[in-house]
């Protein structure tokens, strides 16, 4: 091995290191997925990971950290620490000027531990899974195959409130202008934004009370388990200024909440729950509606619906985008 091979290391990392590096002001790694940030990563872990070993992984060179690999490792297969219930679209950590050597490194040191295979979903078709790491292991002798997983919904966003409303069809315009005006002559209306982080833990609870109340589907899939996921998980992001907790309260009264996540130019929409018994205002909707307005008015570029085909999506302006399964076969 010459000097160059050697300036290459591959090493177990940790969590706590990981958020050091993200937290770095001279940091060059992008961090440009939401459901791989430290943050993310280290409450999931903790809430889930109980079924698989940690398996995080950094490629330095010459002691700089070009890229991290947030995997979990279970006998001979390797997956990304998280998952499709919960984590609507995961990647690796690594600038593309630095893929090529880093996914190299990454797949002789998986090939020298006794890895046979890498099944990453769910990713993106601009992430770094598939515009390097299919790439490059196909080169190093890898089968590699992936197919279509869930699809995802977008909206780029306009200047204005009013451009985006002139955006939507002549029907869901005049819809949500109806909606909007019923639910304002219905009573008093506050749409706020809860950031303390004693109110966050306080009003998270009535978040996941109107969440189980909507449907039986809701209130299984919420078990005890997945309340100390959404709570710590609120309270993580919320210290690091990217939760958005949203609600409209009737007359006082919280009557529809949506969590969002505000990072870099995008805002993206993860849940969100309501009193049925003020359905008939279409409480739920205008949650959404109104944090796609909160977001115009912030300046942000992106309103991301994230994964599912739900019909809203669309006539709410989202555009679809695809999700994928990828599977590497290590020789």
């Amino acid at each position: 091995m010459n000097a160059y091979e050697k300036s290459y290391e591959v090493e177990p990392e940790n969590l706590d290191n990981v958020f050091a590096h993200w937290q770095q002001a001279d940091s060059f790694l992008p961090w440009n997925c939401l459901f791989v940030l430290p943050v993310w990563l280290k409450t999931w872990w903790e809430n889930f990971g109980r079924n698989a070993a940690l398996y995080l992984l950094a490629v330095r060179h010459e002691g700089r950290t070009i890229g991290i690999a947030p995997l979990q490792r279970s006998d001979d297969t390797v997956r990304f620490i998280g998952d499709k219930n919960v984590c609507d679209n995961l990647d690796f950590i690594v600038a593309p000027y630095n893929a090529a050597e880093f996914y190299h490194r990454l797949i002789a040191y998986l090939k020298q531990d006794g890895v046979k295979r890498l099944e990453l979903e769910p990713v993106r078709r601009d992430s770094s899974v598939m515009t390097h790491l299919l790439a490059v292991a196909e080169k190093t002798g890898c089968k590699i195959s992936y197919a279509d997983g869930d699809l995802s919904y977008a909206l780029n966003l306009p200047g204005s409130w009013d451009d985006y409303l002139s955006m939507l069809r002549g029907k869901e315009r005049h819809e949500i202008r109806r909606k909007l005006r019923r639910l304002n002559e219905a009573g008093q209306i506050n749409f706020r934004t809860v950031e303390n982080a004693e109110s966050v833990r306080e009003e998270m609870e009535i978040f996941l009370d109107l969440f189980r109340s909507n449907r039986s589907d809701k209130a299984e899939f919420m078990n005890d388990q997945m309340v100390s996921f959404f709570k710590e998980l609120a309270a993580a992001l919320n210290e690091v200024r990217i939760l958005r907790l949203f609600f409209i309260d009737l007359d006082q009264i919280p009557v529809a909440a949506t969590i969002c996540f505000s990072y870099r130019s995008t805002m993206y929409l993860y849940n969100n729950g309501y009193d049925k018994g003020f359905g008939s205002l279409s409480v739920g909707l205008l949650g959404k509606v109104l944090s796609i307005k909160e977001s115009i008015q912030s300046g942000l570029q992106t309103y991301d619906f994230l994964k599912g085909a739900e019909g809203y999506k669309q006539r709410l302006g989202g555009q679809p985008y695809q999700l994928y399964r990828c599977l590497i076969e290590l020789p």
